[in-house]
């Protein structure tokens, strides 16, 4: 005898990067699919869709989270910001502008990870020291390079946000 399993779908509405939201989706969809398929945001990469790489993390709520992991049934109604989003008026965000400054990056895959912490962490911590950048930073894997640029890279955003 075949057993069908049968997807249930449901509508989610939130906000991305300030719009509106409302979509048909499978109950196991997970966010990023959802971001990179559905919405075509491109900018959340998929590293290890285990959770600990960090190249997918995005904001829900102004939180920091991997989305690799997160079901998109789960933020019904919340508000959810991606790398794609951080620019505003065709200005990158401080702390992108810092990536840039503090040459904090090399390959780029991790950087949209990278900078989504950082962000929240600052938001967070005004002023973190060098200790507590890299604790924060510890979910989020570079394998190009030794840090040193990244923590200049959120000290130097520290000053700006």
């Amino acid at each position: 005898m075949e057993l069908f399993l049968r997807r249930i779908m449901t509508v989610i509405n939130l906000k991305v990067n300030g719009k509106k939201i409302s979509k048909d989706i499978s109950d196991n969809l997970i966010l990023s699919d959802f971001l990179r398929d559905k919405l075509s945001l491109t900018g959340t990469h998929i590293g290890c869709d285990t959770s600990q790489c960090g190249a997918c993390v995005v904001h829900l709520n102004g939180n920091s989270i991997k989305s690799c992991t997160t079901l998109v049934a789960d933020c019904e109604g919340s508000e959810i910001t991606t790398i794609e989003g951080l620019a505003s008026n065709g200005k990158l965000h401080p702390m992108q502008e810092a990536f840039k400054k503090n040459h904090g990056l090399q390959c780029g895959f991790c950087t949209p990870g990278m900078v989504m912490s950082a962000i929240d962490l600052l938001n967070k911590n005004k002023n973190p020291n060098e200790q507590e950048i890299r604790d924060w930073l510890e979910g989020n894997i570079c394998r190009c390079t030794g840090y040193q640029n990244i923590v200049a890279a959120v000290k130097d955003a520290a000053s700006n946000m």
